[in-house]
C-alpha cells in the first residue's frame, strides 16, 4: 500500500497542497491533477517527486487518463457543485475509491442522490465531505452516540478563534449562496429546510480553555447532510463562534498565512458534539490547529483505511458510517486532541 499512487484533483489549491504533503509523508506516490497545467508543473517543481496529469472536469477522457492506474482519487477542487459529479463518475469508471473535502451542503446532497446506486453496484467507496466540516463532526457525533443508533437532537458547535477563508472557500460560498437564492438552511423535522429567518446568537459553553462563547445558531455546515445518512435523528443543529463568522463575512479578511514549519496558520479550533436522547447527553470533543491543514490527515487517514479494508460500508457513505469513529479519531494524534465518552 505504501507505493500506491493517489490522484489529488485540485492539488494546487490551499487544502490540496496540504493533502499532497500528507500523502507523501505517509509513503504514497502523489499524482497531481487539475485544470491548470502550468500551476501543476510549478507545484511539482517545488514539491519533488510527483507526477503531473492535467485534466478539466468537462473533459471525461482527460479525467480518465488522470485516474488511470491510480489506487484512489481525492478531490480538493471547489466549487464541488462543479467538480464532484464528474470526478466521482471518473472514479467509478476507473473502479477506484473517491474521497472529497466538500463543505458545500448541496454538493454533498447531490453526491448521495446521484451516485449511490452506481457506487453500490460497483462496490466502490465514495466518501464525501471527508474534511474538517462534515467528516470530523460526523466522526465525533458517531463516537458520542456509542451504542445508540438514534438521537432526539444532535448539536455540533464550532469554536474557531478566527477564520481567514481561502479563495476556494469564498468561491464555494458564492455558489452555495446563489443556489439557495440567499436563504439560510437548517436540518429539522428530518429534512433540510430553507428559510429566511433572521440570524440568531446564543451562548455555548465549550470545554476549557475556550469556555463560554457567543455563537451563531443554525450556522449549518456539511454535518447536516452527513450525520442523518446513518443516524436516525430529526434535528441536527450546528453553531459557529461569532468572531469566526464575522471574519468569514467580511470582504477584507485576508487568506490564511503560514505560522509554523508545517505551513499551518495560527488559527485554533474546538469542535464540540453533543447528542441527546431521553434526557441523557453524551459529548465528544476535538481540538487542534488550522481547519484547512487538519483536513489533510483526516482525508488521508480515511484513504488508508479504505485501501486497507478497515471499513464498515462501501458505496456512497459518510465518515461515521464507513469507519470505526473512536479508533479513527484517536489515530489523528498529534494533529487533533480528542475527548471521547468513556
Amino acid at each position: 500500500m505504501g507505493t500506491a499512487a493517489v490522484v489529488v484533483y485540485g492539488a494546487t489549491g490551499h487544502t490540496g497542497r496540504f493533502v499532497v504533503a500528507e500523502l507523501r509523508r505517509r509513503g504514497f506516490a502523489a499524482i497531481v491533477s487539475g485544470r491548470d497545467a502550468s500551476r501543476l508543473e510549478a507545484l511539482a517543481a517545488r514539491g519533488g517527486d510527483v507526477e503531473v496529469r492535467p485534466a478539466s472536469v468537462d473533459d471525461a477522457g482527460a479525467l480518465d487518463r488522470a485516474l488511470a492506474g491510480a489506487a484512489a482519487v481525492i478531490n480538493c477542487a471547489g466549487p464541488f457543485a462543479v467538480t464532484a459529479g464528474p470526478v466521482v463518475e471518473a472514479a467509478l469508471r476507473a473502479g477506484i475509491p473517491y474521497l472529497d473535502v466538500a463543505a458545500e451542503l448541496e454538493a454533498n446532497v447531490a453526491t448521495f442522490a446521484d451516485h449511490t446506486r452506481a457506487a453500490a453496484a460497483a462496490g466502490t467507496h465514495v466518501v464525501p465531505a471527508m474534511a474538517f466540516f462534515g467528516g470530523l463532526g460526523d466522526l465525533l457525533v458517531t463516537a458520542a452516540l456509542g451504542d445508540w443508533t438514534s438521537a432526539e437532537v444532535v448539536h455540533i458547535a464550532y469554536g474557531l478563534n478566527s477564520w481567514h477563508p481561502t479563495s476556494g472557500t469564498r468561491a464555494a460560498g458564492r455558489v452555495s449562496h446563489e443556489r439557495r437564492a440567499g436563504r439560510r438552511v437548517r436540518f429539522a423535522e428530518g429534512a433540510l429546510q430553507y428559510h429566511d429567518d433572521a440570524v440568531a446568537e446564543q451562548d455555548w459553553l465549550f470545554p476549557e480553555p475556550l469556555g463560554r462563547r457567543s455563537v451563531i445558531a443554525e450556522f449549518t455546515m456539511a454535518d447536516a447532510v452527513t450525520v442523518p445518512t446513518h443516524v436516525a435523528v430529526p434535528e441536527v443543529r450546528t453553531y459557529m463562534t461569532v468572531e469566526a463568522a464575522k471574519d468569514l463575512a467580511a470582504e477584507d479578511t485576508p487568506a490564511p498565512e503560514p505560522a509554523d514549519a508545517l505551513g499551518r496558520s495560527d488559527q485554533t479550533f474546538v469542535v464540540d458534539a453533543v447528542v441527546s436522547s431521553g434526557g441523557v447527553e453524551r459529548r465528544a470533543t476535538a481540538s487542534g490547529r488550522d481547519i484547512y491543514a487538519v483536513t489533510a490527515p483526516l482525508v488521508v487517514e480515511a484513504l488508508q483505511r479504505v485501501l486497507s479494508g478497515r471499513t464498515h460500508a462501501s458505496g456512497v457513505a459518510s465518515a461515521g458510517a464507513v469507519f470505526d469513529a473512536p479508533d479513527f479519531l484517536r489515530a489523528l494524534a498529534p494533529y487533533v486532541s480528542v475527548q471521547l465518552p468513556h
